[in-house]
């Protein structure tokens, strides 16, 4: 439920700031891929770019921050998946590709006791270009 919720949240947070979310929670080389969005070519770049978004939450910091959680072997695993994902698409040669990490950290009051969301907004954090495109297949 509260990845759910944080998934929401972090599309929510991310289309506010005009990345275009294209696909959620979509299966692609064996690995999940959170939110896939994208920003359309501009005057500086020349190539839409893809942006996978990885998003990590948690109820509070005291064991850490959601983001400290991306590892090495997760980002391994995301870049197996945006570039399957790519592939499937047709889109591997085609455009630009980024990594960012969401992190929502939820709170322990974010959901009400019915399972709705409470008021309380919750702390999100943004880490564009979060590590690097490997781009041999």
């Amino acid at each position: 439920m509260r990845g759910q919720l944080a998934e929401e949240q972090a599309a929510r947070f991310l289309e506010a700031r005009g990345l275009l979310v294209v696909d959620r929670n979509v299966r692609a080389g064996g690995v999940e891929l959170d939110l896939v969005g994208l920003l359309p070519a501009g005057v500086d770049d020349r190539v839409d770019t893809y942006v996978f978004v990885e998003v990590r939450s948690r109820e509070d910091d005291r064991a850490g921050l959601p983001e400290e959680t991306v590892d090495a072997r997760k980002q391994a695993r995301l870049r197996r998946g945006a570039t399957a994902w790519l592939v499937g698409r047709e889109l591997w040669e085609l455009v630009a590709v980024r990594f960012d990490v969401v992190s929502v950290l939820v709170n322990d009051d974010a959901l009400a006791g019915d399972g709705s969301e409470s008021t309380k907004a919750p702390r999100i954090t943004w880490i564009p270009g979060a590590f690097e495109a490997d781009r041999t297949p």
